[in-house]
Formats: structure tokens, C-alpha cells, sequence
């Protein structure tokens, strides 16, 4: 019978062997919104209800990892950073806050949160691009449209946002994405506006 003095240091070997190969934990990331109101918003379209989606998105991003570009042809699935959230529903939740924001008289939901009452406008957003480069910046390209639900022609727009980070990690990406998705409310907010 082998002796307890020479399995315990095989034991402690093991012990830290396994130790060295577990894995970092997940990080989980969320998008924030934040949105001055806009010049004479309560005047011009006051009371009105807006559904913010769908969102569609590229199949490249469209995932719960955050996708890092490391060069023009060549990308990084992060296993340990991850949305906290699906990325379309995240888009929408953070665009329909700003857009709330920037238009205080309104009110404004995520299309996929439902609601009993019917919009009177609906925002659907198409991101061409969500580029995230570490200790670079971001690149948000979307296409959208404004439709008043009950008819009419919609009013279609395109935003494109490149966005610096403030530091070199993935937290630093995120809160330069969250700055990029501002400018694209505004710029929809500005539509609903006008008469």
C-alpha cells in the first residue's frame, strides 16, 4: 500500500495543476443610455407613442460574445466578455431610453417589451456595422426608418458614428458603443420632431 506521505505531494501537484487550467469568469457587458432632450421637443410631436424594433444585425455580431476586430480581415470571439443581454434587444432598450429622453413628451418602448396600447410610430433600425477595435474605437453604421403606423410614407435615415475609446479595455468599447448609439437616437429623435 503506497504510504500517505508520498500520495499527499502527488495529491497537492494535482490540486494546483487543475487550479493553473480553470478558466477566468465570464464578464457580462450592458449598453447605457443618455440623451439630452432636444431643442423645442415638447412643442413639436408632444404626447406621441413610439416602438423602438426590431433591430436587425449582422450575423457576424449577433452573438453573446463581444466581437473585437484585431486587424481590416481578422476578428475575436471573446469567451470571457459577453453580452449581457441579446445585442439586438440591447440596441433597442438603449435607443427607445434615449429616446425618451430626447423627446420627454413621448412615450417610448422596446418593440419586443409590447405594450397594450398601439405605437404611433415604430423605429426600425438596421446596423450595417458594429465594429469594436480595443484601445482604438467603435464604428456603428445604421439604416432606419420612422413609419407612422397609421400610414404614410416612412421617413428613412442613415447614421454613421465612429466613436473613440477612453481606454484600452472591453468596458472602455462598450461605453464608446453606448456614445455611438446617442448620436444614432438623436439623429432619429430629430426625425420623429419634425412636423
Amino acid at each position: 500500500m503506497p504510504d500517505l506521505k508520498t500520495l499527499l505531494p502527488a495529491g497537492v501537484l494535482l490540486a494546483a495543476m487543475l487550479g493553473a487550467c480553470a478558466s477566468p469568469p465570464a464578464r457580462f457587458y450592458a449598453l447605457s443610455g443618455s440623451v439630452a432632450p432636444l431643442e423645442e421637443a415638447a412643442a413639436s410631436r408632444s404626447g406621441i407613442a413610439v416602438a423602438v424594433g426590431p433591430v436587425s444585425l449582422p450575423a457576424l455580431v449577433d452573438r453573446p460574445q463581444i466581437v473585437v476586430s484585431t486587424s481590416a480581415n481578422q476578428v475575436q470571439f471573446d469567451e470571457f466578455n459577453r453580452w449581457a443581454a441579446p445585442l439586438g434587444e440591447d440596441i433597442a432598450r438603449v435607443i427607445a431610453k434615449n429616446l425618451a429622453q430626447a423627446l420627454p413628451a413621448a412615450r417610448v418602448w422596446p418593440y419586443a417589451q409590447g405594450t397594450r396600447s398601439t405605437p404611433d410610430y415604430q423605429v426600425r433600425i438596421d446596423i450595417q456595422q458594429f465594429v469594436s477595435t480595443l484601445g482604438d474605437g467603435v464604428l456603428i453604421e445604421a439604416l432606419w426608418s420612422v413609419r407612422r403606423v397609421a400610414g404614410g410614407a416612412p421617413e428613412n435615415g442613415r447614421s454613421l458614428v465612429r466613436e473613440a475609446t477612453a481606454g484600452k479595455d472591453v468596458e472602455a468599447l462598450v461605453a464608446a458603443h453606448s456614445r455611438a448609439l446617442a448620436q444614432v437616437s438623436r439623429d432619429i429623435a430629430s426625425a420623429l420632431k419634425s412636423p
